[in-house]
């Protein structure tokens, strides 16, 4: 066939075939005629309703309006068949959507396993799930304020956690059919502090409060500073709490070691500004005030509660190795129970890491407890403890009579004491006496005695700050699985501190018989530096015996039974920063952390002592500048450090009877 009939035979079949397409087109627009072009139809459904008819519970989400108008996000899950039954409740800034969906299951414990607080008792007890977003956070209206002030010189607006409390708590009891009116609210660090709101002029319905590990005062001991020092590992923290209401913006990492990232960086406020945390306006006000003045004394919650009767039944829960909140549940007691005229305040005292009550705790990194100290304490202590003040059970205050005023666990004997108050050694019959643990020549510790004449000296260089922990030093973002241990730091092996220089070691004999000590130790330092401004770290250890037959990983482990640093300037007043008079000896007191604990027969006691832990804490330049913050390179110099022998710690010890 020519080129030419061939070419144009082609150009006949195309033409039919184009209308015969057309004409099945024409046809199936005729048919559907609410096609539109070639769209198919969408398989999605315009509402899908999930079955759930045989879910154990029904979760209802609702929001909540508060006394201004706002209406924050709530989130209520309601055991099936429930009638009469307390409800439990936790405002968070940390998503009350993903802390009642933890799994897709039809199972109420299932969904609020994970972060949430004691969940075996929760569904065990039949107790209503609440979990509400505070203002400014996730579901919520409003704006968010890191730890939101109370009404007053800091907050002069009409709201504040405590109405919001309130407010919510009056919308439960009139719109939860469910419930018997009674409502108790239990939280864990922030959320802890947000239970501790709810006790200023509290709701009528409000009939128990567990504040978990609360932030209390973050200035003295809490989440941002310890005695002035700054805790600059808590600004990926603050990032990424305060910068976005839903936690989207992220802390970059720059190093595989945090040490790195906060040695290369400069000060702590240069640090800042490199990631953009300048633009936080709770940044801005933590820079402005980094002494202890008026913006933190005036939100400090053991100054705020003190202040009227604690009406509320109310169980302070206290992690004895909490790298987070370690200072305000002891805070709080000491100052709540002398006006505690209605046997409200309760204390539990455990040997977990921050949160740790609420999870399996048969060890805490390599200190073994024999048993699950966190179920020992959810069941034979909060589960009785909630039921006589949210359950309608005839009798059941006097079937709870069980539980004491102070329940605090023994460390180095392994044991759970039931105590009248706190610190009390043991249930009768025992004294706490100080005993005098002294700092001798030849870095010898003694206890009692008269105190020794001379001293010991370290070259403190900020170029070369001592660890916390034994580098690298994972970013705290890290996983578990990737080496973030940061949650149980406080039980490190001190073994790489106390054979640096820059870090003097100060050991006893071996212990012939036990020690016992219940309180905080006191640190008594008499010290100089040829600075003008210097940080003081003391650390109070237990030294196990060099073999330990049954764990030989514990042999000569050097285990951190109470520790904390002191910010030099801040020796004459917690308000005004003073340069140190160079060459100067001087006296520097502090307590340490509360401790329970037993050093057994065949241990040994030592305490440390240093002028930097870091990057835990921002590194202090050791010559006096109006604002660490702003330090610069030139301000960063090395300093002498001398540790004079009538320096001591006082120790807590329980005599007979303990």
């Amino acid at each position: 066939m020519p080129m030419h009939v061939l070419r144009l035979t082609r150009l006949a079949v195309a033409a039919g075939a184009l209308l015969l397409t057309q004409g099945m087109t024409q046809g199936a627009l005729a048919q559907s005629p609410a096609s539109s072009g070639n769209a198919l139809p969408s398989e999605t459904p315009a509402k899908f309703v999930a079955p759930t008819a045989s879910f154990d519970y029904e979760r209802r989400i609702v929001m909540i309006p508060m006394r201004d108008g706002v209406k924050l996000k709530t989130v209520i899950v309601v055991p099936k068949g429930a009638k009469g039954a307390g409800m439990l409740l936790t405002r968070t800034p940390y998503n009350a959507g993903e802390l009642t969906s933890h799994a897709q299951s039809s199972q109420m414990g299932s969904i609020l396993q994970g972060y949430d607080n004691a969940t075996d008792v929760i569904v065990d007890e039949g107790y209503i799930r609440v979990i509400q977003d505070i203002r400014g956070k996730y579901g919520s209206e409003g704006d968010y304020v890191m730890n939101r002030p109370m009404r007053g010189p800091l907050n002069p607006t009409e709201v504040d956690h405590s109405t919001d409390t309130f407010d919510t708590i009056d919308w439960l009891v009139k719109n939860v059919s469910e419930s018997n009116g009674k409502v108790g609210i239990i939280g864990i660090s922030y959320d802890g502090y947000l239970a501790l709101t709810a006790l200023v002029n509290p709701h009528p319905a409000l009939k128990v409060s567990v504040p978990m590990n609360p932030m209390v005062d973050g200035w003295r001991g809490d989440d941002w500073f310890h005695n002035g020092a700054f805790r600059q590992i808590n600004m990926s923290y603050m990032l990424e709490q305060v910068v976005t209401r839903d936690n989207d913006a992220k802390w970059f990492s720059s190093h595989f070691d945090d040490y790195d990232t906060f040695m290369r960086a400069g000060s702590a406020g240069d640090l800042a500004r490199q990631r953009g945390l300048e633009q936080s306006g709770f940044w801005q006000k933590v820079a402005a005030h980094p002494s202890y003045d008026a913006f933190w004394q005036q939100q400090a919650m053991d100054t705020i509660l003190a202040r009227q009767p604690l009406t509320v039944p109310t169980m302070l829960v206290h992690s004895l190795w909490d790298a987070e909140d370690i200072y305000g549940a002891i805070a709080l007691y000491k100052a709540l129970k002398p006006g505690d005229r209605n046997n409200n305040v309760f204390l539990t005292i455990g040997p977990w890491q921050h949160g740790g009550a609420i999870g399996d705790v048969s060890n805490l990194g390599a200190i073994k407890f024999s048993a699950d100290t966190g179920l020992y304490w959810r069941q034979e202590v909060l589960r009785p403890f909630l039921a006589r003040y949210l359950k309608n059970i005839p009798g059941n205050a006097a079937a709870t009579a069980t539980v004491a005023p102070v329940t605090a666990f023994e460390t180095g004997t392994n044991k759970w004491r039931a105590l009248p108050s706190w610190p009390a050694g043991c249930a009768s019959a025992c004294t706490i006496t100080p005993t005098l643990l002294r700092l001798g020549a030849g870095q010898k510790l003694t206890l009692g005695g008269a105190a020794g004449s001379g001293f010991d000296e370290y070259v403190s260089d900020p170029a070369k700050p001592v660890p916390f922990r034994a580098r690298p030093i994972a970013p705290m973002g890290y996983s578990d699985a990737k080496g973030q241990t940061w949650p149980r730091w406080l039980v490190d092996d001190q073994r790489e501190a106390s054979g640096r220089t820059d870090v003097l070691t100060y050991v006893s004999d071996v212990l012939g018989a036990p020690l016992k000590i219940s309180g905080e130790p006191l640190a008594r330092l008499n010290a100089s530096t040829s600075g003008t401004d210097g940080d003081w770290v003391v650390k109070l250890i237990d030294v196990y015996p060099d073999q330990v037959a049954a764990q030989p990983e514990m042999g000569g482990y050097q285990l951190m039974v109470s520790a904390d640093i002191f910010r030099g300037r801040y020796r004459e007043s917690l308000e005004t920063a003073h340069p140190i008079a160079a060459g100067k000896t001087l006296p520097y007191r502090f307590a340490l952390p509360t401790a329970n604990h037993v050093f057994l027969p065949g241990h040994r006691i030592m305490v440390q002592v240093q002028s930097s832990w870091f990057p835990l804490y921002d590194r202090n330049p050791q010559t006096f500048v109006p604002n660490i913050f702003w330090a610069k390179p030139g301000d960063y110099r090395k300093a002498t450090q001398r540790v004079f022998h009538d320096s001591y710690i006082e120790l807590p010890t329980v005599g007979a009877g303990g």
